[in-house]
Formats: structure tokens, sequence, C-alpha cells
């Protein structure tokens, strides 16, 4: 089930499902831990008798940010009970407050008794052992604990502060269903506190008169103590919490448009598309650098696993969007992150978890009774051409240089090394993390990120180094367009197997990460194996349905629809494979003309988002219907990618006709 509209600031993170009901809540980091374990969190509403959960039938749900924020506008009607509900939710921009303010409104024009009910079935630090809830008589709150994590609830309406009634109970114990059964009859049992696998619903008591509304503002505070909390508390009594909110909604309309970026040419749903995506990404960014693949925790039911991990791979993509648009506190942030935590030797294991750790992984360390390495090489180079397209665009010496050793140094050498005696680089895992061999996707990060490392050492006065590394990266070009192409196919192999007769084994499913030979390795997108390889990628992985788009390789298998009619459906689509074509056709395109392809490839985008912006990993086929994760952080990190190329294009197509210089500002054109 996808995440709708995730709420944060880099250290709290909050999940609604499609029915808007929270599903997970994410601190200090983004991503660790889970302190729901993806159980739902109910909302639920009693008016004059009658009462609904917002999943039952009955309800109308919009689901929706205002414009250019991270703040909510979600609107729920019931014509049943004759009122109408808009939330706005917001996490505080610098506070780890969760806020909601939900507005109720008469459509029957009589007075109304309305009591809002909210329920919290936390699993404090991502399991339910030897939590405690009570009911604090000091803040007239519930605060939850345990273990160093203590969580606050409380609210205000128009009259007062603090909750009216609630209930704290055990959950999934003896039969027990939860608390939030006792919501119901719209009455609360106010038992003060309960130990072990504990929730609490807490209620809050509205008058609404006729063709009127009124509104309760309520908040999740986090912290680790009790004075934490209770101080955060203090800070909302004193400021006010939809001033709190108010600020937040000012300051994600700051940060979004803090580049002034010229999208005037761009149809009006890409550019909404544009910001959107950038405000999402921020969600899934921690504070202390981690760029997070995704935090939608129902994948775990898929294999056992979820993706709130930085892979660094993923990291540097998506830093590289950051990169374009102007972020560069965030994508600093990234490459220091990047750098406490790659190896000694030079390269980077699978993925990691925010707080810095190493996280789990299916790569193993020996095979057929042989030591191997458990990497994906990409994942190192990504790293490297990332922190080269930083510095090119910001020139921060001082910066560059804290991390000089770590990133470029020490990871340059180690390419040069681990390579075999062609100049292709050894044996890992490919970036879908299947397949063990020497990929192209791998081969063009590397060469990229040699001749980042060559650039470097240009500038910091090694021209040792910088030889070695370009000409490291040129016999590495040579030995690709030997080994990789097949003459007949008219296209390069996705990978090489080594035999051992020295020979390579010729993997020749098409697979759209070729695109990196154009845009990571920079091989000119026009040379005539470039572009044969990506004419048969386009025919060989479009999906021919209604919904379009294009898969991955060919017979994806990841949750794969279709098994039998792979010629009209390779896999399903993603958003990264479809954008990385309009990347290419961006690439060699010479007129305005040229790019109407590419925008008909993006406006794709706008059609597979959710109501409130989301982007999936990947689509139904023949639905539509979003698969696997929700939001991506790579597929929205894509967009912003692709729009930025787009638009530094056009301009450089329009500055060319008038003979003029091409005005950019870091990495993108701005308003003149």
């Amino acid at each position: 089930m996808p995440r709708d509209i995730p709420v944060g600031n880099g250290s709290l993170l909050i999940n609604f499902d499609d029915a808007y009901r929270i599903r997970d809540i994410y601190f200090p980091c983004v991503g660790q831990p889970n302190h729901t374990q993806g159980h739902i969190q109910r909302f639920g509403v009693w008016v004059d008798g009658n009462f609904a959960w917002i999943e039952d039938k009955g309800w109308h749900r919009s689901l929706r940010y205002k414009p250019d924020t991270l703040v909510t506008e979600v609107v729920l009607t019931h014509k049943e009970f004759g009122i109408e509900l808009t939330c706005n939710d917001a996490v505080d921009q610098t506070e780890p407050i969760y806020f909601r303010k939900t507005v109720v409104r008469d459509k029957l024009g009589r007075d109304r008794d309305v009591r809002i009910f909210f329920h919290y079935d936390l699993s404090i630090g991502g399991n339910p052992v030897g939590d405690t809830a009570n009911y604090d008589p000091t803040t007239n709150s519930v605060v939850f604990y345990k273990d160093g994590f203590y969580f606050l609830v409380n609210a205000c309406d128009q009259h007062k502060c603090g909750i009216d009634h609630w209930a704290i109970g055990t959950k999934r114990v003896g039969g027990a269903e939860g608390t939030w059964r006792d919501a119901e009859d719209g009455h609360l049992g106010r038992n003060t506190i309960a130990q072990g696998s504990v929730d609490a619903t807490i209620g809050y008591n509205l008058h609404v008169p006729a063709g009127g509304e009124s509104h309760v503002t309520n908040w999740f505070a986090c912290g680790r103590s009790y004075n934490d909390v209770k101080h955060l508390n203090r800070r909302i009594w004193d400021t006010g919490a939809e001033r709190m909110i108010f600020q937040t909604e000012a300051y994600w309309k700051t940060w979004a448009y803090k580049e002034n970026i010229d999208t005037s040419a761009l149809p009006e749903p890409v550019s909404d598309m544009f910001y959107r995506s950038a405000l999402i990404l921020r969600t899934q960014v921690d504070n202390g650098g981690a760029i997070i693949a995704a935090n939608d925790t129902d994948i775990a039911q898929f294999g056992g696993d979820h993706y709130s991990y930085c892979w660094p791979r993923d990291g540097a993509l998506c830093a590289y969007s950051l990169i374009l648009t102007g972020q560069s506190e965030l994508s600093r942030r990234f490459f220091r992150f990047s750098a406490s935590v790659i190896e000694d030797e030079g390269y980077f294991l699978h993925k990691y978890n925010p707080s810095g750790s190493l996280a789990s992984s299916w790569h193993p360390w020996t095979l057929d009774g042989q030591k191997i390495l458990p990497i994906q090489q990409d994942e190192t180079s990504l790293v490297l051409w990332a922190l080269r397209k930083h510095f090119e665009t910001y020139r921060d010496v001082e910066f560059v240089k804290s991390v000089y050793e770590e990133l470029v140094v020490k990871p340059a050498d180690w390419i040069v090394d681990y390579r075999d005696a062609n100049g292709l680089p050894k044996q890992s895992w490919d970036l879908w993390e299947e397949r063990r061999g020497v990929h192209t996707f791998t081969v063009a990060s590397t060469i990229g990120a040699l001749k980042a490392a060559a650039a470097f050492c240009r500038d910091f006065g090694e021209p040792d180094r910088a030889a070695t590394y370009s000409e490291t990266a040129e016999r590495m070009t040579q030995a690709f367009m030997k080994h990789f192409w097949h003459e007949s196919e008219g296209r390069f192999a996705r990978r090489v197997v080594p035999q051992e007769d020295g020979s390579y084994r010729l993997d020749l499913n098409a697979d759209a990460s070729n695109y990196a030979l154009y845009a990571i390795a920079e091989l000119d997108p026009e040379h005539e194996k470039i572009a044969s390889d990506q004419k048969a990628i386009r025919e060989l992985l479009s999906v021919r349905t209604e919904v379009g788009g294009m898969a991955r390789y060919q017979n994806d298998y990841y949750h794969q629809i279709e098994s039998d009619k792979t010629d009209i459906v390779p896999g399903n689509p993603w958003v990264i494979c479809t954008l990385w074509q309009a990347q290419y056709i961006i690439a060699k395109a010479k007129t305005k003309a040229d790019l109407s392809e590419a925008m008909d490839l993006i406006n794709w985008c706008t059609f597979r988002q959710l109501e409130s912006g989301v982007l999936a990993e990947q689509f139904h086929p023949y639905t539509g219907e979003p698969l696997s994760v929700s939001p991506l952080t790579w597929s929205h990190a894509t967009v912003m990618i692709a729009v930025s190329e787009y638009l530094n294009k056009l301009r450089e197509i329009d500055h060319q006709g008038s003979g003029t210089p091409h005005p950019t500002f870091r990495g993108i054109s701005v308003k003149k």
C-alpha cells in the first residue's frame, strides 16, 4: 500500500497510507527506528451518536499537499453524517513535533456534537515489549515512553489546551484488540496507565454550530527524555500550534523556491511535479546525511525487509538531483556521511543504516568456496562522480579538501587496482542487486568516476595521479567497446561474465541502465554504437499497453505481472527507466522540436502520480496501480534530474540561436 503524503523535517518522518492513516513514525533518524512497525494508527469521528473510522465506507477522501509545501490539505467528507473535515498535517520545520489541525464543518444546517478520536499503536524502538503509556496530569496529555524514547500527545482547540478524554490499555495480548474499540460509542474509559504491549486512544470534543465550523489542533512531540517532550509541549503552548504550522508552511515555500528556477517553459503539471518531487525527496533525507531509498514498510511483507536504508548508489544519484537544484547543504551532508562509512580500502559495502552502521545484505562474502567482495562497484564509483558534479557547481574547495582522501584518492586507487587483465572492472553485483558479473552500468559509472578523480587531482596539484586515472578511464572505455558490443544485435550486452579461457560470455538481455554510458561516462550520445543501443532498448523495453512507460530489462521478474506476453510487457514500467530515455533524447537534442518526445516521457510521470504527487517505484502495466514502495526517493530524484536537463538544454538551444551566452546558476537556468 503506497504512502501517500509523507511529512518530515529530517529527524522526524510521518507516513500515511491511502486511507489517511498514519502507518510509520521514524525518529530520531529518517528510516530508523520505526516506532509503529507499520501498524495502523487510527483516526475516527463520532457525530451525534454515529461513528466511523476514516477507512470506513461513506468517507470521500482527497489527499493533497498545500501548493509547494510539506503541509497537507486533506479534505474528508461524509455525506451521511453531513460533515466535512479539512486536515493540515505538518512536521515542524525544526523541532520533532507532528501537528494536525482538524477543522470540522457542518453541512446539514444544525448544531452538531462531534468527537474526534486519535488512536496510537506504538512499538517504541521497533518492538512493543516494555512500552508504557500514561496520563500525565502535569501537561494534561498522554505520554508514551521506553528506553530513552518519549512521545507526548496533546491538543488545543479555540477555548482550551489539553485532551478531553482518553483510554489506555493493551493490544494484541490475550485477545485484546486495543483501546480503539472503546471510541466507537463516543466515550473513553480514562484508565491512567498501562505497560507492556500498550496503545492509547485520545478524544477531543467539539461543538460545531449550524452551518459553521470548529477546530482542534493536536500534536505528537518526540524526545529522548520526559524533560524534552515537556519542554516542547510548553513551547507549543507559548507559541501556538497554529502559528507553528503557519511558520512551517512558509519555510517550505521558501525552501522550494530559493533558487528562483525558471520553469515557465514547462507544462504546469510538470512544473508542479518538479517542485513536489524536491519536497518529497527532502522528507527522505536524514539530517545526518543519509539519503534513504524509501520508507514504505509494507514492502517487508514481500521480502521480509524494507528499503529504509542508504544505498550509496541511490544516494549519489539523489545527491546529484539536489546539486542540480541548488540544495548544496544537503548534498554536502550526504558526502560527509559517505566519507564516514566508506571502508578503509576505498569501497562501499551494500547499504547502510541512517545511523551509519552497516545494514542488512544479501551479497555473500564467499561464492563457490572462493572469497569475494560483497559489493556493487557502481556504488563506489557514483559517489565519486557525484562529488565532482557538486564541486563543479559550487567550487567549495574547503569542503572537498575535507573529504578528498576518503572520497577521491582512496576510491580511485581502489578502482585502478580492482581490474582484470583487459582493464575492465572485476566482477561485482549489478545495480539491480541480482546478478554478478561485469556490467555496462558498472563500467560506465567507473569511467565517470575515473574522469572525476583525474579532474580533482589536476585541481589539487597531483598531475601524476591525474594521468593514471585518465589513462585507466581511456583503457576501460576501449575495452568496453571491444568486449561488450554484439555486432549482429547492434547493441551492447548488459553484462559480460569472465570465462576460464579469458574470454567473456555476453548477457544480451536489454537493460535500461545502459543509459549510464552517455549520462555518467559522458560518452558521445550520438556515437553510432550508443545510438544503436539506445534505439534497441527503446524497442525492446517499451511497455505496449495503455499505461506505457519503460521496463528495467527484458522479462523482469520483480513484482512481475505479465510473464507470458513479454513482447508486450517486458516488465513493469518504472519511473527512472522511462526518464532515462528522456535524458537520452535531451542529451542529443539540437532543436526545440527534438525535445518534444522527451517532454512526452516526462509528462508520462505526471499521469502516474498519486493525487498527492507521490511517485512509486513501478506500476501495474495494465491498471497503472503503484507497485512496490511508494514514494521511491530515486523516482523523485530522476524527475528533478530530467526536468533540470530539459530546461538547461532548452536554454542552450535558445541562446545558441541568439548568439548570447547561456546564463546558468548552480547547474540550472534561472530567471533573468
